[in-house]
């Protein structure tokens, strides 16, 4: 089932998340219902999507970052380590994507992020995952994270000084937040 996108002004999208304590088919319904949510989500196309986004204020995001990946849910996510120094040894400390949002239609900021980051989470099996995620991965499970901690791509653009834009007509124009 498709669920509605809750959408800026909503406060839910403000609170921080609980943490989920039960495990069961109702939550696991939800999980699939997310699924089937951000598959569907079209203009923009959606790689992310907390459950915060659909009106539920817990600890849970599921993630599609290609056409062809297969959706994945991670449950109590908890960042434990950030790589701000990439592989080649360079001195950049992070990578800036034009970031944009199922709950905020047609705007879109270059926000910064840590380029590599180390997750902890679990899956419906209730099982402790540890794993490193890079680049694109590592940018969409900080948008997400923060959703679960009340904070949306804005409020890190305002920190990062970046410019934002909304899309009016098929061009991205500069706007004041």
């Amino acid at each position: 089932m498709i669920l509605p996108v809750v959408k800026i002004p909503n406060k839910i999208l403000l609170q921080k998340a609980k943490k989920v304590v039960k495990f069961d088919s109702k939550f696991l319904k939800l999980i699939k219902n997310m699924s089937d949510t951000l598959i569907a989500s079209k203009n923009p196309e959606g790689v992310g999507l907390a459950a915060p986004q659909v009106g539920i204020s817990i600890r849970l995001f599921v993630t599609r970052p290609t056409k062809r990946s297969k959706v994945r849910s991670y449950i109590n996510p908890i960042i434990l380590k950030v790589d701000r120094i990439d592989s080649s040894k360079s001195e950049k400390k992070g990578t800036s994507t034009l970031e944009g949002c199922l709950s905020l239609d047609r705007i879109w900021s270059p926000i910064t992020r840590s380029l590599k980051i180390h997750l902890q989470y679990q899956t419906f099996d209730k099982k402790m995952h540890i794993e490193w995620f890079e680049g694109f991965k590592a940018t969409i499970m900080q948008h997400e994270i923060d959703h679960l901690n009340g904070i949306l791509f804005t409020k890190r653009a305002v920190e990062q000084h970046s410019l934002v834009y909304e899309e009016r007509n098929g061009k991205l124009e500069e706007i004041r937040i």
